[in-house]
């Protein structure tokens, strides 16, 4: 059988990494052939994190991280390719997510924006690059994400139990899920912040940590949820919005947890990481519990925090009438499964098939996602 590769890129909300997958889709499964990761550049880092801030929009340094992520995306691209031992005449096409910097799909003039200039990638790698996969699903109306539910049924409708409804989760900067029911449903969300806050609160308390991120949640475990703190930010309106709906660091961010801070008489740190905890897992469950039409029986967990185990404890606490696992049960690293994702959506493009579910963005129409750079 002849090969079908794809690459796909991926870098997301808690801009911890960006990780490269080859996939082969020429069998009735894709396949996962040879995965990468690194962490971005320091300096680039905090340009990217400056330029999410409605305060720091100064256009030399937005022209500048976009060249610079492209050619962080191609580096690791080109590793990907020698360590797999494929040549890149050998891949269709790289789909490249790029970096968002900024969400904005409830604006008057509604928008979003990821950096990775698809030009460079596409120059320096010598592939094909699909890219610039939010805004046509906006134009048309839609929140431009969550955009991996079609991959997530698309994989893994016919490994779940025929008459049940189950869930993949993915825990990365932002919380998002995919509900897969019966008889071709599926819906998705943002259910709120994952990664982004308890990262941002653990890097600040342990400036010298190895870690960027609280491991294993021992951190959160050490401390009290502070249930004032807590009940407010459970009362914060993106929580509470019906679907479709999209959110981001724009909106989830250091000023966001400092205006609740603010209005406490004192507070311990590891007080905070714990409640940062059990906001995820109450605001993922109030969104399975609301906003979803069946009940659900079994959540498999992707992203970065399938590995906390402290926060897949509260999340089972708070939604105990489901199983909750990794993702990996179905055979898909947990850490891979977004790229992978856009990887599948370059494919769609090549096949001029539509990437994204209307019932899910609130898109006006079922369309081809993405545009086609040549090296």
């Amino acid at each position: 059988m002849t090969a079908e590769l794809y690459i796909g890129l991926m870098s997301g909300t808690s801009m911890d990494g960006l990780d490269a997958v080859l996939v082969d889709f020429a069998g009735a499964r894709p396949r996962l052939l040879k995965h990468l990761d690194a962490p971005l550049p320091q300096a680039l880092k905090n340009e990217l994190v400056r330029l999410c801030s409605p305060s720091y929009n100064e256009l030399h340094r937005l022209a500048t991280a976009d060249r610079e992520f492209a050619e962080v995306s191609a580096e690791l691209v080109l590793r990907l390719l020698q360590e797999a031992r494929v040549s890149a005449s050998q891949v269709t096409a790289i789909g490249s997510h790029g970096q968002t910097v900024r969400h904005m799909p409830d604006a008057l003039t509604p928008y979003t924006l990821q950096l990775g200039d698809a030009n460079t990638l596409a120059a320096l790698t010598g592939i094909a690059v699909v890219a610039d996969f939010r805004r046509k699903d906006i134009a048309l109306g839609g929140q431009g994400a969550p955009l991996v539910p079609a991959f997530h049924d698309a994989l893994f409708r016919q490994q779940l139990p025929t008459g049940t409804t189950a869930a993949v989760l993915n825990l990365g900067g932002i919380a998002n899920v995919t509900v897969i029911g019966p008889k071709q449903q599926v819906a998705g969300f943002d259910t709120g912040p994952a990664n982004t806050l308890l990262d941002l609160w653990y890097q600040l308390q342990h400036p010298e940590s190895p870690y960027a991120y609280d491991k294993e949640g021992a951190y959160a475990a050490q401390g009290q949820v502070i249930a004032p703190l807590l009940a407010a930010m459970m009362e914060d309106a993106y929580v509470l919005q019906q679907p479709p709906k999209s959110t981001g660091r724009e909106y989830f961010n250091y000023a966001w947890l400092e205006r609740h801070l603010d209005q406490l008489p004192s507070w311990r740190a590891a007080d905070v990481q714990a409640t940062l905890t059990e906001y995820t897992a109450q605001s993922v469950a109030y969104g399975l519990t609301h906003f979803c039409s069946d009940a659900i029986t079994q959540v498999f967990v992707a992203g970065g925090g399938a590995f906390n185990a402290q926060l897949m404890q509260r999340l089972a606490t708070n939604y105990p009438t489901a199983q909750w696992q990794s993702v990996a049960e179905l055979g898909v690293d947990p850490q891979h499964l977004e790229a992978m994702a856009f990887a599948w959506l370059a494919r769609q493009f090549m096949l001029r098939k539509p990437g994204n579910l209307p019932a899910v963005t609130g898109a006006s129409r079922a369309t081809v996602l993405g545009g086609l750079f040549l090296p």
